[in-house]
């Protein structure tokens, strides 16, 4: 079992199990968690899956293409450990991840 937690700007949190092979938005999407709207589908054509990885994560989740680094130029409050959520597939690895959702998307 390869558990994500969704954390929300104001700290909530909400611990889901993953699919391997899915996405970190795929799995936001199919719980039904809040500050992912995902309004491309997850085609890294928009910034709306922006999520900050947790910074003990992002070793393990890895730096960003260019095609997402592009895209997340449209994104809101962008920091350094901001991904789109749709770029990032869940492995084994990511078992325990941690994410953050801005305040908003954009």
């Amino acid at each position: 079992m390869i558990r994500i937690t969704y954390k929300d700007s104001e700290g909530h949190s909400r611990t889901v199990e993953a699919q391997p092979g899915s996405t970190v938005m795929e799995t936001a999407l199919r719980e039904g968690i809040p500050g992912i709207e995902a309004e491309c589908g997850g085609a890294c054509a928009c910034a709306t899956c922006h999520v900050y990885v947790d910074e003990a994560w992002t070793e393990v989740v890895g730096k960003p293409e260019q095609m997402e680094e592009d895209m997340l130029d449209f994104a809101f409050e962008v920091r350094p450990t901001s991904r789109l959520s749709c770029q990032i597939k869940v492995t084994d690895a990511l078992d325990g991840l941690i994410v953050t959702t801005p305040p908003r998307q954009g």
